[in-house]
């Protein structure tokens, strides 16, 4: 058992494995290639994240802003709207009246303004919600090794208890402990079998 240790130990001892460090001059090491390469992919998202970025300053701050307030004014304007017709109908009537001598033309153009203004306000969130899934899309493969991960880290997934090529685990694992309540029993003279 001593010999076979120490044998381990030289190949496999000292944070070393010399098997491997072999095989690689001959072979690349697949798992460091495919940590560099994705490493590499990282760095070339986080570069066209970083130069497609939007810059915001005040003005744009203010800008959206503004932007966010014609609909919740358009519908708070609709109900305020029912809200004085039903407790002054007078003033209400009143009110549409006026309305009813705006021009048709002028109907026609507030109609193309609230529709291209909707319109462009949903191109626009259109295409940040494409932005903001095309960066988790480009997530998904981490995440789905992450998920494998965490399944073979599982009790009860396949080889869960292999040691693999780890050869102080390994050592370690058949390397046999004392066991106190044993060497009790067996002080006391009790039968090896029940």
């Amino acid at each position: 058992m001593g010999l076979i240790e120490r044998l381990f130990g030289l190949l496999f001892g000292g944070g070393r494995n010399m098997i491997a460090e072999t095989a690689e001059v001959f072979r690349v090491n697949a798992e460091q290639e495919s940590a560099r390469d994705a490493g590499h992919r990282r760095a070339a998202l986080a570069q066209f994240a970083a130069e497609f970025a939007p810059r915001r300053g005040r003005f744009d701050r203010l800008v959206d802003a503004l932007n966010r307030l014609p609909r919740p004014a358009m519908a708070f304007g609709v109900l305020a709207m029912f809200g004085a017709a039903m407790t002054d109908p007078v003033w209400f009537a009143a009110r549409m009246q006026g309305l009813a001598l705006v021009p048709e033309p002028l109907w026609w153009l507030l109609g193309a303004v609230v529709s291209f203004y909707f319109g462009a306000r949903h191109q626009v969130k259109g295409q940040e919600f494409q932005r903001s899934i095309a960066a988790t899309m480009a997530h998904a493969p981490q995440v789905a090794e992450n998920i494998r991960n965490l399944h073979a880290l599982r009790h009860d997934s396949p080889g869960a208890a292999q040691t693999g090529r780890d050869a102080d685990l390994t050592l370690s694992v058949i390397a046999q402990d004392a066991n106190p309540a044993l060497e009790d029993w067996r002080r006391r003279g009790r039968p090896a079998t029940m």
